[in-house]
């Protein structure tokens, strides 16, 4: 299987059907290998606009966006600082 993450600058919007063969991408053999890339570039300046499969799979920039901020994700960082925060408070 293989997996094409589809990248452009900050601010693209949706990779055209029509001009895919133009855009930039990267592929891999995982979805989470995928995803881990989407992460990387996101940290770099860049933005996955699409993760497309062998299979059919098909993952749009907002689905990967939202994959990439796991609410899971946001709570164990709250929580953390919380408790840093209590911690200084107690001492």
């Amino acid at each position: 299987m293989t997996y094409r993450v589809y990248s452009g600058p900050p601010g693209s919007e949706a990779v055209p059907p029509m001009e895919k063969a133009h855009w930039l991408y990267k592929e891999f053999r995982l979805l989470d290998e995928a995803f881990g890339w989407a992460r990387h570039i996101a940290g770099h300046g860049r933005v996955a606009l699409l993760i497309e499969g062998d299979d059919g799979t098909r993952i749009t920039k907002r689905e990967i966006a939202a994959v990439l901020r796991h609410p899971d994700e946001d709570d164990r960082n709250s929580g953390t600082r919380m408790l840093g925060e209590r911690s200084e408070r107690a001492v």
